[in-house]
C-alpha cells in the first residue's frame, strides 16, 4: 500500500493524461473510500484503449493501484522463503486486501495452507467479490484455502492472541511504520502491537511488513520485540526511495 496523493511524483500513474473516473464512493467507519479507474477506454476514433488501472483512495489519499504489484507479491514470496525448510502447508494471515495482488500471489502458491485475509473496509471486499477488482482476485477468492475476515487488523491480532497462530503474517495496511493511513494504525508498530504479532506466530514464524521506504527505527523495534533475523528486501521504483519488505522471525 502506498498512501501518497495522486499528484505525488512517486504515483505510478502520474503520467497518464486521462482524468480518473470514480466507479464507487463509500462512507465507512474509517472515513471515505473511493474506487477510481484510469484508462480502459479509447481516447478517440481509431485509437486503442489504454489498459485499465484501478485506484483505491481513502479520505482523499491515494493508497494503491493495479499498475505494478511487484512489492505486494514480494511480501508473500519473501515470507514463504524465510520460513524454516520443510514446513508443511504453512498458514498465512494477510493484513489488508487492497487491490488483491498479495492474496492472488498466495493462492497461486500450492505450498501455502490456510490463507486468511483481514480487511476492515466492506467496500474493498465488495469491489473484489462483485466489482472490477475481481479480475485480480476471483480465482483466489474461490480457492478453498482462502478466508476473508471483515474486521480491523489490529483488533483481530489482539483478539486472536496465541490461540490460533499463523506461520506468517504479511501486513500491508499503511505506507509503512512511519507513515500510517489512519492515526490508530500507529499502535500496530508499537511495542504492544509487535508483541501481539509475535504471540500470533508459530515458533519460527515470519512477520513481513510492507513499507514505501526503509526504516532503521522499525528494524530496531522488531529486535526489541524479540524477533530474530531482522532484514529488508527492496523493490526499485521509478522515482524516489525503493519500496521495502521488512522481515523478521520468531525464535524456534
Amino acid at each position: 500500500m502506498a498512501p501518497v496523493t495522486p499528484a505525488h511524483p512517486m504515483h505510478p500513474t502520474a503520467g497518464l493524461q486521462e482524468a480518473p473516473r470514480t466507479l464507487d464512493r463509500r462512507e465507512g467507519p474509517y472515513g471515505e473510500v473511493v474506487l477510481r479507474q484510469r484508462g480502459g477506454s479509447p481516447e478517440g476514433p481509431g485509437t486503442l484503449a489504454a489498459p485499465a488501472v484501478y485506484e483505491i483512495i481513502a479520505n482523499g489519499c491515494f493508497l494503491m493501484d493495479t499498475s505494478d504489484g511487484r512489492s505486494e507479491r514480494l511480501l508473500i514470496d519473501a515470507a514463504l522463503a524465510e520460513l524454516p525448510a520443510g514446513r508443511k502447508r504453512p498458514s498465512v494471515l494477510i493484513g489488508g486486501l487492497g487491490v488483491g495482488f498479495s492474496l492472488a500471489r498466495a493462492a497461486a502458491e500450492p505450498r501455502w495452507g490456510r490463507i486468511v485475509v483481514v480487511e476492515r473496509e466492506a467496500a474493498v471486499i465488495d469491489w473484489h467479490r462483485d466489482g472490477p477488482l475481481s479480475a485480480v482476485s476471483a480465482a483466489a477468492l474461490a480457492d478453498p484455502r482462502t478466508e476473508i475476515a471483515h474486521t480491523d487488523l489490529i483488533a483481530h491480532i489482539r483478539a486472536s492472541g496465541d490461540q490460533h497462530p499463523f506461520d506468517a503474517l504479511c501486513l500491508d495496511i499503511d505506507n509503512g511504520p512511519d507513515w500510517t493511513v489512519t492515526e490508530d494504525n500507529n499502535s500496530l508498530y508499537s511495542p504492544a502491537g509487535l508483541a501481539a504479532c509475535h504471540d500470533l506466530l508459530t515458533p519460527g514464524g515470519v512477520l513481513a511488513v510492507w513499507s514505501a521506504q526503509p526504516s532503521s527505527a522499525f528494524d530496531e523495534a522488531l529486535r526489541n520485540a524479540g524477533f530474530h533475523g531482522v532484514r529488508t528486501e527492496e523493490i526499485t521504483v521509478v522515482r524516489g526511495v525503493p519500496d521495502v519488505v521488512h522481515l523478521a522471525r520468531k525464535g524456534a
